[in-house]
């Protein structure tokens, strides 16, 4: 697809690359891949697709969220990876700044999820329609105003990490979705993907690939 990249958002960084991956640390504000219509068709695999032609798509991070991706280079090295996703053995971790000082010293979040389809694409905590979902999340750091977290998800569903921190009442600061607008009064989502785990499609050894926080 022809697309004219952004030049305020800077092209993802590899991080590692071989015949079977390519990781990368992908910018706050990149689609992970096109979206419709010429706004949305620049993306960090569209970017990286001229380095590393071929490049196919194993997961996905929001536009707003920074940090490591995983793409496979072959047809194998995607379905074995995608094997891994599916069986939730990939460990991935974020880092995310918090509105409000968030009691405790870690904790898990265990609520079901599923689409706002009046609101889309927010999604929201559903006990009856909602897939399962769970979030372990750990302090790390913050302020009087603020809290700093990791933050590793159990489970893989679209928008987990912003919706669980939102119903504990700590939103993810610069959440245009899911915070109120204090909240909202950020140059960019607080979320950032730091670190991932998964066994190398081609050697089987179990890796992990990491992307420093930039806030």
């Amino acid at each position: 697809m022809h697309f004219t990249p952004d030049p305020a958002l800077p092209d993802p960084r590899v991080v590692h690359a071989d015949d079977w991956i390519v990781v990368a640390d992908k910018p706050s504000g990149l689609h992970s891949v096109p979206g419709k219509g010429e706004e949305k068709a620049d993306s960090a695999i569209g970017r990286l697709g001229r380095v590393f032609p071929g490049i196919r798509l194993v997961h996905r991070l929001d536009r707003d969220t920074s940090g490591v991706m995983v793409f496979a280079r072959t047809h194998p090295a995607q379905a074995a990876l995608g094997r891994q996703f599916e069986g939730r053995s990939v460990e991935k971790t974020y880092v995310a700044r918090l509105a409000g000082q968030l009691a405790g010293d870690s904790g898990e979040v265990d609520l079901p999820l599923c689409v706002d389809w009046p609101n889309r694409p927010r999604q929201h905590v559903d006990h009856v329609n909602g897939r399962p979902a769970r979030t372990l999340w750990r302090v790390i750091g913050g302020a009087t105003d603020e809290t700093r977290v990791e933050l590793r998800p159990l489970t893989g569903r679209s928008h987990q990490l912003r919706v669980h921190m939102a119903a504990l009442g700590h939103p993810i600061l610069g959440d245009t979705l899911y915070a109120g607008e204090g909240a909202q009064d950020h140059p960019r989502l607080m979320l950032h993907a730091a670190e991932i785990t998964l066994e190398h499609p081609g050697t089987g050894a179990r890796m992990t690939f990491g992307a420093p926080c930039p806030f």
